[in-house]
């Protein structure tokens, strides 16, 4: 079992409620603000890199549809891995968008405008060289918490996801449960192939987390027996916030579910995800983005959260003196 001494902060694809998703600029900006752990999505291009962005799709934060318009797939869609990195490292990165009308709509409008300065999707490696660099350079020890994406889709595409972001972890140091490191999936049957095969296959033992939404895939594992069948190849579980405290909850009157509870018991973490600032998104039985936070690591009783704010969130902390380091 791994304890957790303290709450965490993961910066929840870099500091992404002021500078557009999964940049190096995003990242830097979390890393400044206090994170203790960035967030890394990853995907493949047709090329076998591995680069840092939420979806194996391009069309929902860039410009491809302007520099390849032909290139989409009868879906409409623009895959990853159907690109080469230099291909899409000529891609601008823009905040989250959808089309209406024949014009991008941010989907949080108050956020970095769309179309302003210029945003590149970046490697894993990149980043993980930009962590290991700023922890030289501050004397702190950041970690990362990579994701590992869609890997039955990579699968079908030929490609081998898993095998390669371990690769890459094992080439920059993180290969025990001691590094700053968790490795996350929501595929419960490629998490498993990771812990029983290719993690003793390659000689490592890392940290790895069951992310969990609300869906008949994942019912199973939500009771008691559920909690302690993960634990057998987890050591944390990433869930919606929603499936901690339901969302009828109000005010002074919470519901919260005995998820934690069940996960703690079986010795595993408990990391929710995504605590956003904005006032149509807090959820009613919260007043406010602090109380939002209380509620969840003083009375739901988490280990962290993944956040958009992660300044607001570490100066939540420092405030309550839960012991989030200063430098």
């Amino acid at each position: 079992m791994i304890k957790q001494h303290k709450k965490i902060v993961i910066a929840h694809r870099g500091a992404s409620g002021y500078l557009p998703e999964h940049t190096l600029a995003a990242k830097a900006m979390a890393y400044a603000m206090g994170a203790d752990y960035l967030e890394q999505d990853l995907v493949m291009t047709r090329d076998k890199k591995i680069i840092v962005l939420h979806d194996h799709h391009l069309d929902a934060v860039t410009n491809v549809k302007d520099i390849f318009p032909d290139r989409h797939r009868k879906d409409g869609r623009y895959y990853v891995i159907d690109f080469t990195l230099a291909e899409i490292q000529t891609l601008s990165v823009s905040e989250r968008f959808h089309w209406k009308d024949g014009k991008k709509i941010a989907v949080f409008p108050n956020r970095f405008p769309l179309g302003k300065s210029d945003f590149k999707i970046h490697t894993f490696e990149d980043e993980i060289e930009l962590v290991q660099g700023l922890n030289t350079s501050t004397g702190r020890n950041v970690g990362i918490y990579p994701e590992i994406k869609s890997p039955a889709f990579h699968k079908s595409e030929g490609q081998d996801i898993s095998r390669a972001v371990l690769k890459v972890l094992k080439a920059y140091g993180y290969s025990r449960k001691s590094d700053r490191v968790y490795l996350q999936c929501f595929d419960p049957v490629e998490l498993k192939h990771i812990h029983d095969d290719l993690l003793p296959e390659m000689g490592m033992d890392l940290k790895l987390v069951q992310l969990l939404e609300y869906t008949k895939e994942y019912m199973p594992f939500l009771s008691q027996k559920g909690m302690k069948d993960l634990a057998k190849f987890a050591d944390g579980i990433g869930p919606d916030k929603d499936m901690l405290v339901l969302t009828q909850s109000s005010p002074g009157a919470l519901q919260i579910t005995p998820l934690v509870k069940a996960a703690h018991d079986a010795g595993l973490e408990i990391h929710p995800y995504t605590f956003r600032r904005e006032k149509e998104i807090i959820p009613a039985y919260a007043k406010s983005y602090a109380d939002l936070l209380d509620i969840f690591f003083f009375q739901v009783g988490v280990d962290g959260v993944f956040t958009d704010f992660t300044d607001l969130t570490v100066n939540f902390l420092k405030e309550k003196n839960k012991g989030i380091p200063t430098k």
